[in-house]
């Protein structure tokens, strides 16, 4: 099966909290990756959303940290940004 990822980079301007986290993550720029797979068997070429990650470094580290968020979670966290 064939996947493709595509990434951009969002910038909160204030802290948000991800669903079911109880910290609060700091505002800055993440990298938002989303995988897809490709669904066989189609007369046309169609994808299905496999998982979408925001990446950040690590406060005082040079490691990385991959929160799991949905489309519909990070759409209302930037809305939220963007109003606050």
């Amino acid at each position: 099966m064939s996947n493709r990822s595509r990434r951009e980079e969002v910038i909160f301007r204030r802290p948000f909290r991800l669903k079911g986290s109880a910290a609060l993550e700091p505002a800055g720029t993440y990298t938002v990756e989303t995988e897809e797979e490709l669904i066989e068997g189609l007369s046309f070429p169609a994808w299905r959303r496999v998982s979408t990650t925001l990446t950040r470094q690590a406060a005082g580290s040079a490691t990385f940290q991959a929160l799991p968020v949905s489309p519909q979670e990070l759409a209302a966290m930037q809305a939220a940004d963007a109003g606050a």
